[in-house]
Order: C-alpha cells, then sequence, then structure tokens
C-alpha cells in the first residue's frame, strides 16, 4: 500500500536535508585540527625540555666522566673531593653510591609511614566520614602540599626531632641489640638521621597520595558498593570487597607518583638528614646525604678538580632514577585501567 500522500515525500525532503549536516560534521573542522596539532606541539614541547635537561646535565658532567669513568660513580661510595688530582689516573673521589642509598632509604622510609597514612584518610575522607565534614577533611589534607617545604624543614629540626627523641632512644637500647637486624637500629641517636628524613617525607608526599586515592575511591561503581551492603556486609567489608580490588593498581600508582616525588626532595631532607657523605651508614638513625641534598650543599664551594663537573653527574643520575620511578608509575597505572 503506497503511503499517503505528501508523507514520503516530506521523508525523502528531510532526509535530503539532514544528510549533507551529517556529512559537515563528520568532517574534521579546522578548529579540530588546531586543537590536535596544538595538543602534539605541548605534548612535544614537554619531550624536548627533558631531553634537553639530560643532555645538558651530560655535557656539564661529561669533564668528570671522561677523567674517571661512567659506572665508577655509581660503583664508589668515597666522596672526597679534596684529594682530587688533575691529569692523575686515580680511584674516582666521587663515588656517589652512599647517595643514591641515602636517596632510596629515606624516601621508602617515607612510603613506609606515608601510604598507609594516605590511604586511610582517602577513605575516611570518601567513605566513612559524614557529608558535612568531608569538604574540611580534604581540604585539610591537600593543605599540607602547600607548606613551604623550608618550612617543613625547621618544624623537623625543632618539633619533630625532640618529639621523636625518647621513642628512637628506647629503640637503640631494644631492637639496636638484636642480632642481624639491630645493625639497621643502632645509636646513638643525634637527631638528624635517615630516620627523621623519612618522617619528613612521608608528611610532604602524603597529600599527593591521598588526592590520587581519592578520586580512585571515589570512581568505585555505586551499584557495587549499594550491592554489597545489601547483602549484609558491614562498611569495611563494603570496602573491603567493593572498593579496595578495583583500586588496587590506583594505590600503586599513587604510590609510585609520591615517590617520585621523595626521591627529588632537597630543602628539607638537607636540614634534617645530617650530611654525612663519607660512606654509607648501615643504621637508619645514623646521618648520611641524598643525591639531592650533597648538590644543594656543595655546588656553591666546587672549587676542587672536577667537583662542580661531578655534582652534575649527581644530578643526571638523580633526574634518571625520577623518571624511571615515574614511568613506571604510569605503566602501573595504565595496566591496572586495562585489566
Amino acid at each position: 500500500m503506497p503511503p499517503p500522500a505528501g508523507v514520503g515525500g516530506g521523508i525523502a525532503a528531510s532526509t535530503v536535508r539532514v544528510a549533507p549536516t551529517l556529512l559537515k560534521r563528520g568532517r574534521p573542522r579546522i578548529a579540530d585540527r588546531i586543537f590536535g596539532t596544538s595538543v602534539s606541539i605541548t605534548g612535544g614541547v614537554v619531550l624536548v625540555v627533558i631531553a634537553a635537561m639530560i643532555v645538558f646535565l651530560v655535557l656539564e658532567g661529561l669533564p668528570a666522566m671522561q677523567h674517571y669513568g661512567f659506572f665508577s660513580f655509581i660503583t664508589a661510595s668515597r666522596w672526597t673531593p679534596s684529594t682530587a688530582v688533575p691529569n692523575v689516573s686515580q680511584p674516582n673521589p666521587y663515588g656517589i653510591l652512599q647517595f643514591i642509598y641515602g636517596t632510596m632509604l629515606t624516601s621508602i622510609i617515607g612510603m613506609i609511614i606515608a601510604v598507609p597514612l594516605a590511604v586511610g584518610a582517602a577513605l575516611v575522607i570518601t567513605e566513612v566520614a559524614p557529608q558535612r565534614i568531608k569538604g574540611p577533611l580534604s581540604g585539610l589534607v591537600d593543605l599540607l602540599a602547600a607548606v613551604p617545604s623550608v618550612v617543613y624543614g625547621f618544624w623537623g629540626i625543632f618539633a619533630l626531632i625532640p618529639a621523636i627523641k625518647p621513642v628512637v632512644d628506647f629503640l637503640t637500647t631494644t631492637l639496636g641489640t638484636v642480632p642481624v637486624i639491630g645493625v639497621a637500629f643502632q645509636g646513638p641517636f643525634f637527631g638528624v638521621s635517615y630516620f627523621s628524613a623519612g618522617l619528613v617525607l612521608a608528611i610532604m608526599v602524603l597529600p599527593i597520595i591521598a588526592a590520587v586515592c581519592r578520586e580512585v575511591f571515589r570512581s568505585t561503581p555505586r551499584n557495587e558498593k549499594e550491592a554489597a551492603l545489601a547483602l549484609g556486609a558491614t562498611r569495611w567489608e563494603m570496602i573491603r570487597i567493593a572498593v579496595l580490588p578495583r583500586a588496587r593498581s590506583g594505590i600503586v600508582g599513587a604510590s609510585l607518583l609520591g615517590l617520585g616525588r621523595a626521591l627529588g626532595e632537597t630543602i628539607a631532607v638537607t636540614m634534617v638528614i645530617g650530611n654525612a657523605v663519607l660512606h654509607i651508614n648501615g643504621s637508619i638513625f645514623s646521618q648520611g646525604a641524598t643525591m639531592s641534598s650533597v648538590i644543594a650543599n656543595e655546588f656553591t664551594e666546587a672549587t676542587e678538580p672536577f667537583h662542580l663537573s661531578a655534582l652534575f653527574v649527581v644530578g643526571f643520575w638523580l633526574l634518571i632514577v625520577a623518571l624511571v620511578v615515574n614511568i613506571v608509575a604510569r605503566l602501573v597505572v595504565r595496566r591496572g585501567v586495562a585489566l
């Protein structure tokens, strides 16, 4: 049966009118091309800047690397610039192994303390706290990121160290006497130490980890949480069943991002670590140095042969370590999203 008069013609005319509009919208418009090109250029500029930084550090550190060898810096733990002699073959007096050790140790101490606190704070803000105090709590946690690092350093020296000294003295007299593991807790404790630097780092990276975890927890589907509660789960069981499994990769990624921040912290760590550069100290309560702290301490007084060039080598390895940590964080987050 033919369509009523005017109906078929109306449909055909409408199709003819709409089709050019759809085709026009489907074509790449100039604004889209400009936006895509701008984003690509911006990403390329970031890569160029990073590459330029690496090239600059390598060129500035090249004299020391040519004289002592590229890998001799990370295989030696002897930092004695006063013994450096130009044009003489000698063991590398600019070994940085103790600085790599100090950087990793203080960062690990900070992460061990910060990750549980940050995850707990994020869970309280997203799942436990009443709605009226979620905003203020979130703001207080984020406010920690706005405190200047030099303020953390002063606070660590004059408030944190006196507060923890009785506890640390107790640990050195108890755990410090235990065979094998006691080496890591031996005293005496003079205040500035790896442990003090780790505590300060924990407070500094906590808001970064908490902010990322907070967004990860909020992305959990609401129906899954409500389903767990409807089946009789307690609030903690709901968090354990519905929230934490989905957020596992996000927590790992947030922790690695916080670790990247901790590796490069300079001023606060320099003020509370003690800056002992001669050798590796096994106890977490002893003084030491990090890659960033030795640069901050010595670059204005680098007058010995190859001294300044060696500090550029330290900066090069610090940049490499930070880049590797951040790349691993991105891969972990991406893998978690894919799963």
